[in-house]
């Protein structure tokens, strides 16, 4: 791994957060993403299982973390399952975690072998009454796809069918949308990297850079802080292209007198930023570029101001839109005859704003955690509106990291350039 070692803590505290949800004489079983093929005998990057890094840091492929914590047996009430190490395969595919080694990073004691999991599995089944299995639950997952947990999930149930058995992924997605302040520490030094690049950029870019070349230099800021890479595919849209919600070509001119959209994010530690600014390819707003850019900011500032835990996430999205609709009046894109006879499905100001303001962010961008129940305290939103305007080929999304806490609100990004006067005067 690139990034420094993360204390342990951090991960005995998440499975204790767990094992306080579990029913009596329950076992939970978390096995890791498979790794997945391109074509030939190639393989994509492996990307680890978000709940298992939640349970124990690893990030090893084939792992499994086990939490007994009724289990007769003291010693196995954490069990972590790894890939018994090969010197053959180790030649070919690097070093795989000894015992010692995975303790030092995950806090769990018992180290057992893969090979030996069937066995070690039927002696806790045989004892425990409920077994907690795991799959992944979004929104917006596509659930027509082939999904490789379900097969691990039918294999144990078809084993032991008369089990109770209970989801555990509506349990993590209720404790993992509640950020503990280790885990913020460890996000911090992936905004920290992913405000170092934004600097970077800003002195970099000017009229007739390639939108790839601003890409290659936040990829070198990235990775030279210990970055494990990009969070997610890197938008960089000059000109009318930053309409394009997921633009990620990347393979344009950045022209004199145009905008470019800017929504990038380091990896650290399998924590990840999310950043998106706007700045003048010339370095200085135009009259117009500065209004609209000024109306976009004072909606993300009315987010900023208005999150707070007890808040219901619908009323926070509708006083975001109030605002937006009071925004956009003001700089002339809708007037208010537009607003008496619109469509209450179809809002006049979603023309310029078509996407949600916030989503939930920590171990993967789109964060699991809920957008029906109150706000909690520890819940870390992006707060990103954006105005798009076909007619002027214009694009301006604004987006900090806000970490809702008892005391207030912490902004993340806090002090990197955000105003049209902070912008233009770094990109002297």
């Amino acid at each position: 791994m690139k990034y420094l070692p993360i204390d342990s803590k951090l991960y005995e505290q998440n499975r204790q957060r767990f094992i306080k949800k579990m029913k009596p004489n329950s076992v939970a079983i978390f096995p890791a993403n498979p790794t997945f093929p391109t074509a030939g005998d190639g393989t994509m990057t492996y990307k680890p299982n978000a709940d298992v890094i939640w349970l124990s840091g690893i990030t090893q492929e084939k792992t499994i973390v086990i939490l007994y914590p009724d289990n007769p047996d003291k010693n196995a009430r954490e069990v972590l399952v790894l890939i018994r190490p090969n010197e053959l395969m180790e030649k070919w595919n690097g070093h795989l975690l000894r015992k010692h080694e995975a303790t030092e990073l995950s806090g769990i004691k018992n180290i057992q072998w893969l090979d030996g999991f069937d066995t070690l599995l039927q002696v806790m089944m045989n004892s425990a009454d409920t077994v907690y299995l795991n799959t992944n639950e979004h929104n917006r997952l596509d659930t027509e796809l082939p999904r490789t947990e379900l097969a691990f999930v039918e294999s144990v149930m078809k084993k032991y069918p008369i089990h109770h058995y209970e989801r555990a992924a509506r349990v993590m997605k209720e404790l993992r949308s509640v950020k503990t302040k280790e885990e913020v520490e460890v996000l911090k030094e992936a905004i920290n990297i992913t405000a170092k690049a934004f600097d970077r950029v800003l002195k970099f870019i000017e009229p007739g850079v390639m939108e790839y070349e601003i890409e290659a230099e936040i990829t070198h800021e990235f990775l030279k802080r210990r970055a494990t890479g990009h969070a997610y595919g890197c938008i960089l849209a000059s000109g009318d292209r930053a309409r394009t919600l997921h633009y990620v070509e990347n393979n344009e001119e950045c022209k004199d007198g145009e905008l470019i959209l800017m929504d990038f994010g380091a990896e650290y530690g399998n924590y990840n930023a999310d950043l998106s600014r706007t700045v003048p390819v010339n370095g200085v707003f135009t009259k117009r570029q500065k209004e609209v850019y000024n109306a976009c900011l004072a909606v993300h500032n009315h987010g900023k101001k208005i999150l707070k835990p007890g808040l219901l996430f619908q009323d926070y999205v509708k006083s975001i839109n109030e605002e937006m609709e009071r925004q956009l009046l003001k700089i002339g894109l809708i007037s208010k005859n537009d607003i008496k006879n619109q469509d209450p499905e179809s809002p006049a100001f979603k023309k310029y704003f078509y996407h949600g303001v916030s989503h939930h962010l920590g171990l993967v961008v789109h964060d699991v955690g809920s957008y029906t129940d109150p706000i909690n305290e520890g819940n870390l939103f992006t707060i990103e509106p954006g105005i798009y305007i076909e007619e002027e080929q214009m694009g301006i999304r604004i987006e900090n990291n806000v970490w809702i806490t008892k005391t207030g609100n912490v902004d993340l990004f806090k002090g990197i350039p955000i105003t049209v006067e902070e912008i233009e005067a770094a990109m002297k």
